[in-house]
């Protein structure tokens, strides 16, 4: 603000003594110095700097509110939603719009669906830019028999190497850093400070079954218009590995999840109903004829897809990107890679590099359980009437996640397996977003500013919903931002980093403050 010029007055104890003639000549010429200066300063500058001064009144606030984001982290992992067993529901949509509204969002609403319901809400702070934020509040299945410590629990434990880690179904996927994106939302109301972006909360429930009912959130005649006008949107993540590097992600492959069920009754062979095994000499098994159908969908290497035109819609990696996998495959440490998967060869005995190629570039034909008949403790002689594999396809562009499912049914009819069902539970079509843009080139701002170098990766070889956003009639920039590390989604002891005994990874507090970074950056 332009200071008013300052008029030489009389001195209070001697009203008849006024300054001389040079001085007053000095104090106008001062004056006008300053006002001139003034301005010719752009106002961004005085923005810059109360916007700064605002920054570090909130970043202030975070470890103060370190004790109260922990408790919201366990009390969140100790309600697991999970779809796939119908489990709490509505409890878990319920908690979630709790915690939008406590965080600050105003016209929070639990948006129905065909299957489980989303949250959505609206953080209107009157700012020129607004952002999406995706969350999932829906966990993966667990096995408490296989855990350590109880995986509801969020118990807090000692981890070498890292230091404190909380440990609990969801940890890192992805309560842990939603609950740090939240703290950051609670460090801006103990402030008293509005954030520098307008916020739109998109949530599902269904994450972990692909996300069948999703495109109906945004979709939803409240929600879309509003998510139009984000400059993008993104899934608060855990993005730093062990040694403080990042990576940032320019898409994700998409996934089709499906179970192939044999039975008697189709096939209209074998027995209806589980018989004694002793009758395989005189009658055909289900189990034998999934397992051959589960065969001719690879190559004779048990590894590469063999359904006719699963490849055609595959495309390469571009020039920048295969650039991407090289430097990271310089950077990365592969003993650490295969250390951390338990593994000690690669696919095809592949080097280093031309794994990472593979991981990127290929798409994928996968068995996730395969059951039949009895698989409790010692034996019992049956022949099976019905048998199931869980599979999932892992899709590159251009390839479709309906498409792709009808090359599959159309391989099994071929090949005589026509009577096999192919029930799709969920899956979606990959997602990439162009490096250039303003969501993807503050993300890489943000973490230069905060001291890191992070590495542009072309895309995530696990599966989230991003197509959604990315593709028409949204057509924004999505993906993933955050520091902070944690590791296990989908196993047993997942666990997220808290309390961090090395400076170059950040614990809960740090990544809190990276989201408060960013949104002022994305301002």
């Amino acid at each position: 603000m332009m200071r008013p010029l300052s008029i030489p007055t009389p001195d209070p104890l001697n009203p008849h003594a006024l300054p001389n003639r040079r001085d007053m000549i000095k104090t106008t010429l001062a004056a006008g110095a300053a006002a001139a200066l003034a301005s010719s300063l752009p106002t961004d500058l005085f923005a810059a700097a109360a916007d700064e001064a605002d920054k570090q009144s909130v970043l202030a606030q975070v470890p103060k509110l370190h004790d109260e984001t922990i408790k919201r982290l366990q009390d969140w992992i100790a309600l697991p939603s999970i779809a796939a067993e119908d489990r709490n529901f509505p409890q878990g949509p319920e908690f979630m719009a709790k915690l939008a509204r406590e965080a600050g969002f105003s016209n929070v609403e639990i948006i129905p669906t065909s299957g489980k319901p989303g949250v959505f809400g609206l953080l209107d702070s009157g700012a020129p830019t607004s952002l999406g934020i995706y969350f999932m509040y829906d966990v993966k299945q667990f096995d408490p028999a296989e855990w350590s410590s109880p995986p509801l629990e969020g118990r807090i434990v000692d981890h070498a190497g890292l230091g404190k880690v909380i440990v609990g179904r969801g940890a890192v996927n992805q309560k842990g850093p939603e609950a740090a994106f939240l703290g950051a939302l609670h460090a801006f109301k103990a402030a008293g400070k509005k954030l520098p972006v307008n916020l739109v909360l998109v949530c599902e429930g269904e994450e972990e079954i692909g996300s069948p009912h999703f495109p109906e959130i945004v979709r939803n005649p409240k929600v879309m218009p509003h998510l139009k006008k984000c400059v993008g949107i993104f899934l608060p993540n855990a993005s730093q590995d062990a040694d403080g590097g990042v990576t940032i992600s320019l898409g994700a492959k998409g996934v089709v999840e499906l179970e192939l069920v044999s039975t008697g009754e189709k096939w209209g062979r074998g027995p209806k109903h589980d018989v004694h095994s002793s009758l395989e000499a005189q009658v055909d098994s289900p189990t034998w004829h999934l397992v051959q159908a589960l065969n001719s969908l690879v190559g004779a290497d048990g590894h590469t897809p063999a359904v006719e035109g699963f490849f055609d819609k595959a495309k390469p990696l571009t020039p920048a990107q295969l650039k991407m996998v090289q430097d990271a495959a310089r950077i990365r440490s592969e003993e650490t890679s295969k250390k951390s998967l338990g593994v000690e060869h690669w696919v095809h005995d592949q080097n280093w590099l031309d794994s990472l190629v593979s991981l990127e570039s290929k798409p994928t034909i996968n068995i996730e359980g395969l059951v039949a008949g009895y698989t409790g403790p010692g034996g019992k002689t049956i022949l099976p009437h019905r048998a199931v594999a869980k599979i999932d396809m892992r899709l590159v562009p251009d390839m479709t996640a309906l498409g792709t499912l009808q090359l599959l049914k159309d391989h099994l009819a071929k090949h005589g397996f026509g009577d096999i069902e192919v029930n799709m539970s969920g899956g979606y079509d990959p997602t990439q977003t162009d490096p250039t843009s303003k969501l993807i080139q503050t993300q890489v701002g943000t973490y230069k500013k905060l001291g890191l170098d992070p590495q542009l990766w072309p895309r995530n070889a696990g599966s989230w919903p991003g197509f959604v956003f990315t593709s028409p009639p949204l057509s924004i920039a999505a993906g993933h931002f955050g520091l902070g590390h944690g590791t296990g989604a989908h196993a047993p002891n997942e666990y997220y980093l808290i309390d961090s005994t090395n400076p170059k990874v950040q614990g809960i507090d740090g990544a809190s403050k990276s989201f408060v970074e960013y949104l002022y950056a994305l301002a």
